[in-house]
């Protein structure tokens, strides 16, 4: 006559396999967190090498973050960012016509190149015409290396030089690339801007950036023991943890430094106000 389990061993099986699971659990999570990081790595040493592909093919010029003046636009409208056009008329995101399109082979989706994996899709807001499209979590340091084609800042800092990435200095320190977001009215969005921790204010000298945009989201939670993965302008991509922890937000949201030199803007000491005569 087989004998089968009785209640009480089938109680003690489950509780060992509820011990096990909650023994190896933080490890799952450990190793998942690792290999987010490993591939968000792989993301940017593509943009990057892209971007300096880019670069080959013009002159040695940094890319622009965005053509939005009307005679670059998509012939239906759409403002042509590095990542692709953002449907701003059309309504539909396309990546084909994006400034990296040509020396990148990738597409615009979940888990793509342009998107950090630690970065889930269902916990910020889209940018860009298609609520539904994927555009990019990673951030471009425009506000520095293309002043006059970066949408936000280019009318206060577009006289600034469009850097040849011949001419940089310390170049395996500048980030190029980087994880973001944006917090906006208590709401997170994408963006494709990497912005500095101090804005030029003309005459009126640098004042501090009150919606910074570096995002800290490997290794832990977002917060400030966490790291902001970035593709610097010699090639190289490593991660770094903020200075000062505590001016990063509870949603991870920050800068690495506190001052713009030397990861976002280099000289930024050296600015000068343009006179116009």
């Amino acid at each position: 006559m087989r004998r089968g389990f009785t209640l009480i061993e089938l109680l003690v099986v489950i509780a060992i396999i509820a011990l096990l699971i909650g023994l190896l659990a933080p490890s799952l999570a450990g190793a998942r967190r690792t290999a987010q990081s490993a591939r968000c790595l792989s993301n940017q040493r593509q943009l990057v090498t892209a971007w300096t592909l880019y670069a080959d093919a013009h002159d040695g010029r940094a890319m622009p973050l965005a053509y939005t003046d009307a005679a670059r636009r998509t012939p239906e409208g759409d403002n042509v960012f590095w990542w692709g056009s953002d449907g701003a008329t059309s309504r539909r995101v396309d990546h084909t016509r994006g400034l990296l399109a040509p020396y990148i082979n990738a597409s615009l989706h979940v888990r793509a190149v342009f998107e950090c994996p630690s970065q889930h899709p269902d916990t910020y807001t889209r940018q860009g015409g298609d609520a539904d499209a994927f555009t990019s979590t990673y951030g471009y340091n425009g506000y520095f290396l293309s002043p006059k084609y970066t949408p936000g800042w280019s009318s206060r800092i577009g006289s600034r030089p469009w850097r040849r990435i011949s001419d940089l200095h310390r170049p395996s320190e500048l980030f190029v690339f980087a994880d973001t977001m944006i917090r906006l009215g208590g709401s997170l969005r994408n963006t494709a801007l990497l912005d500095p921790p101090m804005l030029y204010r003309g005459a009126g000298g640098w004042r501090r950036n009150s919606a910074p945009t570096t995002s800290f989201r490997h290794d832990a939670n977002p917060g400030p023991d966490a790291r902001t993965i970035a593709a610097h302008a010699d090639g190289s991509v490593r991660g770094h943890r903020a200075e000062d922890p505590g001016a990063v937000d509870n949603a991870g949201i920050g800068s690495v430094t506190a001052h713009n030199d030397p990861a976002y803007i280099p000289d930024w000491r050296r600015w000068e106000v343009r006179r116009t005569r």
